[in-house]
């Protein structure tokens, strides 16, 4: 019986692949294309979710949000749908005394147009309190921010970010000058560090003023949202509890507002893109079955082809199993030079898209690489067992008299 070593298996399976260049090549692409797409896929939606939780991250871990209406599903579409409720500066106010809460933002938005001698520029507008930096974790470059201010009353005050003072003053200082935004004339105390933006918002090109000025402004009866910092990130469960039961106690004991902390978001971020990333990673592994289809085509063509060199193994003392091993590790070697290529394809398309997008989120993880090399090794594994099976099979009298 004749045994052969590893070594001389690999020597025969180059050999058959080598012999057949054009039908190989074929092989390996359509693997290759596959293995391509689902790295491609994955590595855009890895960046995607680094890219958020850099955003997110920005403002620290210790973030919880409230903002007003809380939806209750009743079955009815429109105003039975759900109740919205009033979050005001007192409530604010009332959560900032919690124990547990290091800072507070009482928030007041709107979009308006902010004009200095002729130049204007429209902007979201917020309005805050003296606190933002340390809540935001963002600080001034050229001034100061807010003062302390009652939150009812109204101040002629104003903080531009970076992008819109550029825009407005160019090179000169806005420090001490008089902007207008709708009827309200601002003197302008402080110039934002750049910040960026977030999920397309961008923080550089906006102004903050007192939220009492703000609520005047844009006619507000509510805030958007009361942002608070945890003073330490294990205190956020009780601390949470603590802000529901103090905003329903001053709501008539109704729930009227949804609260959301940071690392809610980003789990919630983390799901949702966790799940298309795994639906269109998905529909990419399609092209690994196209390709395993091919390598399956090749490798039971070439049984018939040679069934000669069969029949010869075979007389010369090479059993099944040998015979067998043989095929299967050729039909592996075809799927491994696909993934093979299609990783190196993958990096050259990532390479060329960062070139022309510099801003397009791709991080590709290292487990997706490992695991796109065993779905390779499973495809080309499992696409060569049926014609390694039929070769292993032939019987070696019928193989030489075919031949």
């Amino acid at each position: 019986m004749l045994l052969l070593p590893s070594a001389e298996l690999l020597r025969f399976a180059l050999g058959a692949v080598a012999g057949h260049r054009l039908r190989s090549a074929l092989s390996v692409l359509g693997v290759g294309i596959g293995v391509a797409a689902v790295v491609l896929l994955t590595s855009l939606g890895e960046g995607t979710r680094q890219y958020i939780v850099s955003q997110f991250s920005q403002f620290g871990a210790n973030l919880l949000a409230i903002n007003p209406g809380k939806v209750k599903t009743m079955g009815v579409p429109g105003v039975f749908g759900g109740t919205t409720h009033l979050l005001t500066p007192q409530d604010a106010e009332a959560l900032r005394r919690l124990p547990g809460v290091e800072a507070m933002i009482p928030v007041a938005m709107g979009q308006g147009r902010v004009e200095f001698e002729g130049r204007g520029r429209s902007v979201y507008i917020y309005g805050v309190n003296h606190e933002l930096p340390r809540v935001w974790g963002v600080g001034t470059a050229q001034g100061s921010f807010l003062p302390p201010l009652d939150p009812g009353r109204r101040a002629s005050l104003a903080v531009l970010g970076p992008k819109l003072a550029r825009e407005i003053f160019g090179s000169a200082s806005p420090l001490g000058q008089r902007i207008r935004i709708g009827s309200e004339s601002l003197v302008v105390i402080g110039v934002m560090e750049p910040k960026g933006q977030l999920l397309g918002f961008d923080l550089d090109d906006t102004a903050y003023i007192p939220v009492g000025t703000a609520m005047g402004l844009f006619n507000l009866a509510e805030l958007h949202e009361i942002d608070l910092l945890a003073a330490t990130s294990e205190g956020i469960p009780a601390l949470s509890d603590q802000i529901k039961a103090t905003l329903m106690d001053r709501h008539r004991g109704e729930e009227d507002f949804t609260l959301t902390t940071q690392t809610e978001m980003l789990e919630v971020f983390g799901r949702v893109i966790g799940i298309v990333t795994l639906a269109v990673t998905a529909i990419a592994g399609i092209s690994l079955v196209v390709g395993a289809m091919g390598i399956l085509t090749v490798m039971w063509i070439s049984v018939h082809e040679r069934t000669g060199e069969i029949g010869l193994l075979r007389a010369l003392g090479a059993d099944g199993a040998t015979v067998q091993a043989l095929f299967l590790l050729e039909a592996i070697l075809l799927a491994l030079g696909g993934g093979l290529g299609g990783l190196a394809f993958g990096a050259l398309v990532q390479l060329v898209l960062r070139m022309i997008v510099p801003g397009l989120p791709l991080a590709t993880p290292p487990e997706a690489v490992a695991a796109a090399l065993l779905m390779t090794l499973a495809v080309g594994a499992a696409a060569g067992v049926l014609p390694a099976r039929k070769a292993a099979a032939l019987d070696p009298i019928e193989a030489l008299r075919a031949e």
